[in-house]
């Protein structure tokens, strides 16, 4: 019997624990609006639509401004940039498709072009399209496994 009330304490303790660590994230406004993962701490791959949505990876934002109609075009979309370790234009950054990132989209944003690097408007086609590392395809084709 002592051990049954003793399994019920820890069990008790461990929820409210957890509400109270998840409650704590979700007030604070580091939670993606499209995956629901925090944000990491560095701002590396992070993104934001006009100070009001942010996101832990581009492929992120993407997917969800088409799930939400919104247009990117006529927005300030900003992205953490690589090089320059500081926010930028997303829309006029160039990007790269093989880094790791929060969600495995493997796109990273840089603010000088480097070889191998495409345009905002590319990067979002191949993120629609599904043309990303987290695709086991696309994958095994551009980092051989």
């Amino acid at each position: 019997m002592r051990n049954y009330k003793l399994i019920l304490f820890f069990i008790f303790f461990v929820s409210l624990f957890t509400l109270f660590v998840g409650c704590n994230a979700v007030t604070e406004g580091k939670i993606c609006p499209e995956c629901n993962m925090p944000l990491p701490k560095d701002n590396k791959h992070t993104a934001y639509i006009e100070e009001s949505n942010y996101f832990d990876d581009i492929g992120c934002l993407i997917l969800w401004s088409k799930t939400n109609r919104i247009d990117l075009d006529s927005r300030k979309v900003y992205i953490f940039s690589n090089d320059t370790n500081s926010y930028i234009d997303a829309l006029t950054a160039h990007y790269t498709i093989n880094e790791k990132t929060p969600m495995s989209y493997g796109f990273s944003a840089y603010e000088r072009a480097k070889e191998g690097t495409i345009s905002f408007k590319e990067m979002q086609l191949r993120m629609l399209r599904g043309e990303h590392l987290a695709n086991p395809k696309i994958r095994k084709k551009i980092l051989g496994y």
